[in-house]
């Protein structure tokens, strides 16, 4: 008869081999593999509005965008896979992940390549977030850790905003112009569905640090 194994013992092997950020006890470490690809994210941004605004680039642009996105999921994966999962990295990933989009999104509503349909919910949205996360650091409350449903609709978002340039640039126009339209508006529902998520989140790290006994006075 076989023997069955201890529920803590069983699961998907995708939850071994992708456990959430949460669960793992991040380092005060600054130089790591994960960290170096995070802060080159951030550092493209300049170089996305340089081909956008003085070169004139759109598919430039565009292409550098769709790279970018490529190598979202790298610096979590590694950072997991490599054990170098730091306090740093978690702040670093969601503001390369805002700047990069958000870039995007700006650069393509004042060109006139991203529908402001799609726009500007999404400006929006990243304005509601960084309040959020402002007034959560401001009052010393614990960050808000990233959701996967946050992730997928930023790979969506990543998908569909370069296809918006490289469409505008006229590369595979009939081929990007549905993953754009299709991406844009599956990614953009998603991605205010995942922000109330957050709001949730947000309510409750408040709640906790209200709660806090105050110090006692000599």
């Amino acid at each position: 008869m076989p023997t069955h194994q201890p529920r803590d013992q069983r699961g998907c092997s995708s939850q071994l081999a992708f456990p959430a950020l949460s669960s793992v006890t991040p380092s005060n470490r600054i130089l790591t593999i994960p960290n170096a690809i995070s802060f080159v994210r951030v550092l493209a941004v300049p170089y996305f509005w340089w081909l956008l605004l003085v070169e004139d680039n759109v598919a430039g642009a565009g292409w550098l965008i769709a790279i970018l996105a490529g190598t979202d999921w790298l610096d979590g994966y590694l950072a997991r896979r490599l054990d170098q999962v730091t306090e740093l990295g978690k702040a670093l990933d969601p503001i390369a992940d805002r700047l990069m989009l958000a870039s995007a999104v700006i650069g393509g509503l004042i060109t006139g390549v991203v529908p402001p349909v799609i726009g500007y919910p999404l400006i929006a949205r990243e304005l509601l977030m960084t309040g959020v996360t402002l007034r959560l650091a401001r009052r010393g409350a614990k960050r808000l850790e990233v959701r996967w449903l946050g992730k997928l609709a930023t790979v969506m978002l990543y998908s569909a905003i370069p296809a918006f340039y490289l469409a505008s640039a006229g590369v595979l126009e009939v081929l990007m112009q549905p993953i754009a339209w299709v991406g844009g508006l599956v990614g953009l529902v998603l991605y205010w569905a995942v922000a109330f998520s957050y709001l949730g989140d947000a309510r409750r790290h408040m709640a906790a640090v209200e709660s806090r006994p105050e110090p006692e006075e000599d």
